[in-house]
C-alpha cells in the first residue's frame, strides 16, 4: 500500500477520494483551507485510519512546500498525487469583469500550485520509480473549449491539460503516469454521496439517468492509481455519465 497526498480532501469530491483510499488500504495526507468543522468531523470518524490533516492553502507556496515536508516526514514518500483543490468563483461574470486578484488566485490555485506540488513531489517518485499523478480538469477541458462566465477557471484548467500530457511524457520513464479526470455536473450533496444513493434520484438531464456522485470520481481515481494501470498515461477521462459525447455543455 502507498500514500496519497489529496488536496482539499477533506469536503466535497475530495472527501470521497480521501475515504475512497483509505478503504483501499493506503495512507492519506490530505488538506484544507478554511472549513475546520468539516476537517474535525473526517479527523473523528477515521481515527483509527492513517489519515493525517494539514492546513494549506494551495495558493501559497510556502503552505506547499510545508505540506510536503509533513506528508514525507509522517509516511516517508508520496506515491499518489491527488490535486483536487481547484479555487473557483462563483459570480458569474465576464472576463473583463474580474479583478486582477481574482485571476492570480485562478491561476495559482488551479494551475500554479500542480506545478509547485509536482516539483516538490517528482523527485521521490523518480527514486522509487512509482507515482502516479492525477488533476483535475471540467467538462470538455481536453478541446480547450471556452466556459462563459468561468473564463479565468476555464483558462487554468485548459492549461492544466497540457501540462497533465508533458508530465506524462516527461516522467514516463521514471514509472510515473499522470492523468487528469473532468466530472460532469456533480453538485451539492452529490459530491460527498456514493453511486447507491444517485440511482434513487432520477435525473433527466444526464443520459446514464442519474446524477454523477463523489464516488464515481474517486473510483476512477483509484483505478488510474493502480499499479497495472501503467499503459494509461497522458489521458483525460470525461467522469460525466454521457453528457460530453452529445456536446451538451452546462
Amino acid at each position: 500500500m502507498g500514500h496519497a497526498l489529496i488536496t482539499a480532501g477533506t469536503k466535497g469530491l475530495g472527501r470521497k477520494v480521501t475515504e475512497a483510499f483509505l478503504e483501499a488500504g493506503h495512507q492519506v495526507t490530505a488538506t484544507y483551507w478554511k472549513d475546520d468543522t468539516k476537517a474535525e468531523a473526517l479527523a473523528a470518524l477515521h481515527k483509527e485510519d492513517p489519515l493525517q490533516i494539514v492546513q494549506a492553502d494551495v495558493t501559497c507556496k510556502q503552505d506547499l512546500q510545508g505540506l510536503v515536508t509533513q506528508a514525507m516526514a509522517k509516511y516517508g514518500t508520496i506515491d499518489y498525487l491527488i490535486n483536487n483543490a481547484g479555487p473557483y468563483i462563483f459570480e458569474r461574470k465576464k472576463l473583463m469583469d474580474y479583478s486582477q486578484e481574482e485571476w492570480n488566485a485562478m491561476m495559482k490555485g488551479n494551475l500554479d500550485s500542480v506545478f509547485h506540488l509536482l516539483q516538490l513531489t517528482i523527485p521521490r517518485m523518480r527514486e522509487q520509480n512509482f507515482g502516479r499523478v492525477i488533476n483535475y480538469g471540467f467538462q470538455g477541458a481536453n478541446t480547450a473549449a471556452g466556459w462563459l462566465y468561468r473564463s479565468a477557471f476555464a483558462a487554468a484548467k485548459v492549461g492544466l491539460v497540457s501540462l497533465t500530457k508533458s508530465i506524462a511524457y516527461e516522467e514516463a520513464e521514471y514509472g510515473i503516469t499522470s492523468n487528469m479526470v473532468c466530472p460532469g455536473n456533480i453538485t451539492g450533496s452529490m459530491k460527498e454521496a456514493g453511486i447507491e444513493e444517485s440511482r434513487k434520484i432520477p435525473d433527466e438531464k444526464t443520459p446514464i439517468g442519474r446524477s454523477g456522485t463523489g464516488e464515481d470520481i474517486a473510483r476512477s481515481i483509484l483505478f488510474l492509481c493502480e499499479k497495472d494501470s501503467d499503459m494509461i498515461t497522458g489521458s483525460v477521462f470525461e467522469v460525466t455519465g454521457g453528457l460530453d459525447v452529445i456536446h451538451r455543455y452546462r
